[in-house]
Parts: structure tokens; C-alpha cells; sequence
């Protein structure tokens, strides 16, 4: 029985993933494990894959589309794993590492030290309060920091990277790997991790005014307010943008919208008015609804121009009718 099986930290037997996501839709998984520290995190996963699982990670849940039906493996979710720390205090040192955390934070340095389930909503804020710059271009981006450091998360105002000093991981077999920004090779929405997860993050700032940082972030989210369904549930920009010079420089949304993407349809599944590279769930929107509705928009930009668009979202397809019992 599935639900005998013990593991390292909190668990849930066959999960509802749906409200765990911000598009609101998606099935069941079989075991949704949710440790609260990055310690934990690695316990749990290693337990999965002594158990015979190839474990998946968990956010906060933007960028992702969940198939329906009960998904017969193991999920590991960073949502307990909130805890930010600033750098250079000496009551946050043994969570960071004594002798790093000191000397990153030395002289007032502008350091972060955040675990992967910091919200990334909560990261912006935390650096405004204190008056430190370099995040203001992730303001109104959802998930959790692991899911923005793993997608580069950012756009037109900066990207995760920008600020990202080095970044401890855990590769899909379950060892601890350190990556410095020295070494790493980010690129668009994507920060070319090699499929490892990420359990921590430092990250490095620059000491900035409050109020101009306070007005860069409200210029930014009035500009993305305008333009995008900040508000709505959604996944965020269903596709990437492609090749400028395959596309002249026009945009997925460009594309989209001159293909007649706006306003589509799928059940309660909609491509916004707002922005065509955007599904919104209005309503009791499906998964098969939403994955229909993709399928739509890359065949509507296909037949118009020639361009086969790329998903940024990431989707869970597929599980079969009844999860395994796992060995042992």
C-alpha cells in the first residue's frame, strides 16, 4: 500500500496538484513530499530514488501545466522552505555557513542568503526594505527562487542571474553541487542547471536609494499591469520568444496576436485579450483544456509564418491509471 510507506519528512499520499499551481489546474500525484529545510529536501529525495522513483521538483507552481489523472511518482516541493537570510549578521551565520556568511556580509555588503522556496514576491520585497537594488526587474514575477534561478526567471528589466553570486544544488542523482556565477552558463529562460534542482541561493546586490527603488518597481508593475494578466491565474508566457532573425524581431506575443491567438478558446481555457502569449483560467478550467489550447496557438503561428514556437511553460503529461507500489 502506498500510503504505508514512510519517508524523511512531511508527505502526502496521492496530492491534488491543482491548487498548488497558479494556473489552478493539473491531477493527483502519488507521494508529494514536503521537507522543510534544505537538508530535508535531500533526505527526501535520495529516499525516492532509493525506492525506485525519479523524483520531480515542485515550486510555486508558475510555469507549469499538470496533465489530469493520478501521476504515479514522487514530488518534492520546496513550499515549506521559506527562510531568507541577510548576510554578514551573526544570528543568521550557522544557517549559511558561519565563516562564508560573515565574510559575504562584511562591511555591510549587500548579500542575501535564501532558501529555494522563498517566494519570489517576498525576495523583492525584502531587498526594497532594505534598500537594496537589483531585483526591482522581477517585480509581479511569481514562484518560488529555486523555479527562477532554474528558468532565469526576468525579463525585459533584468533577469534572476543578474544577482545570482553562486547557487547550491542537487543533482538528479542526489549529490551536493556548488555552482559559482563564474561558472555558470545561463541563458534566456533557462538557467542551463543540467536538470539539477536548486536548494539555496546566494545572492549579491547593490546598495540603492529607497524611493527610486520603490518608484522603478511601481513604474514596472503599472507597465506589466497594462500589459499582461498579472492578476488572472496563469502560467505565465506560454512560449519563448524565437530567433529574432528567424522571426524579425517580432516577439511569441507579436506572433500570436497577428496569427488571431487572442481570445481562443478551449473550455474554460482562454488566451487572454490582455496578451496572447497567456492562458488564463477564468473559470474550472481542464488540463486537457489547456494543453488543447497550446496545441492551438503553436498551430495557428505555424501556418502563418512558417515558425514552430518553443513552450517556456513546462508540462507534466501523461500518467497512467494507477501508481506503482514502489520497492521496498
Amino acid at each position: 500500500m502506498l500510503s504505508s510507506v514512510t519517508w524523511p519528512c512531511a508527505a502526502l499520499c496521492e496530492a491534488d496538484l491543482a491548487a498548488r499551481t497558479t494556473l489552478a489546474v493539473g491531477g493527483r500525484v502519488a507521494w508529494l513530499l514536503e521537507p522543510a529545510t534544505p537538508g530535508e529536501f535531500v533526505s527526501a529525495w535520495r529516499a525516492a530514488l532509493e525506492r525506485g522513483f525519479s523524483p520531480r521538483v515542485l515550486g510555486g507552481g508558475a510555469n507549469l501545466i499538470v496533465d489530469e489523472g493520478l501521476h504515479p511518482c514522487v514530488v518534492v516541493t520546496t513550499a515549506r522552505m521559506t527562510r531568507l537570510f541577510r548576510a554578514g549578521l551573526e544570528e543568521n551565520a550557522e544557517a549559511c555557513g558561519f565563516e562564508r556568511a560573515l565574510a559575504a556580509g562584511e562591511g555591510g555588503d549587500p548579500v542575501l542568503f535564501a532558501w529555494a522556496g522563498v517566494p519570489i514576491p517576498g525576495l523583492v520585497r525584502a531587498a526594497r526594505e532594505l534598500g537594496w537594488t537589483g531585483l526591482e526587474g522581477l517585480v509581479g514575477v511569481p514562484g518560488h527562487l529555486g523555479g527562477g534561478v532554474a528558468m532565469n526567471a526576468g525579463g525585459r528589466w533584468g533577469e534572476m542571474w543578474d544577482v545570482v553570486e553562486s547557487v547550491e544544488l542537487l543533482s538528479p542523482t542526489g549529490e551536493e553541487i556548488e555552482l559559482r556565477r563564474t561558472d555558470a552558463r545561463p541563458k534566456y529562460r533557462d538557467g542551463n542547471l543540467a536538470g539539477a534542482v536548486v536548494l539555496a541561493a546566494w545572492l549579491r546586490l547593490e546598495h540603492g536609494n529607497p524611493d527610486e527603488i520603490r518608484q522603478r518597481m511601481r513604474d514596472y508593475l503599472s507597465q506589466k499591469s497594462a500589459a499582461q494578466p498579472v492578476t488572472e491565474r496563469s502560467a505565465g508566457c506560454v512560449f519563448k520568444n524565437p530567433d529574432r532573425e528567424l522571426s524579425g524581431g517580432r516577439s511569441a506575443g507579436h506572433l500570436l496576436e497577428a496569427s488571431g491567438a487572442k481570445g481562443m478558446r478551449r473550455g474554460d481555457a482562454l488566451v487572454s485579450p490582455k496578451h496572447a502569449n497567456f492562458i488564463v483560467n477564468p473559470g474550472k478550467a481542464r488540463p486537457s483544456d489547456v494543453l488543447a489550447l497550446v496545441e492551438d496557438m503553436r498551430r495557428a503561428v505555424l501556418d502563418r509564418t512558417g515558425i514552430q514556437l518553443e513552450t517556456e511553460v513546462k508540462i507534466w503529461r501523461g500518467p497512467g491509471t494507477d501508481p506503482p507500489t514502489p520497492p521496498g
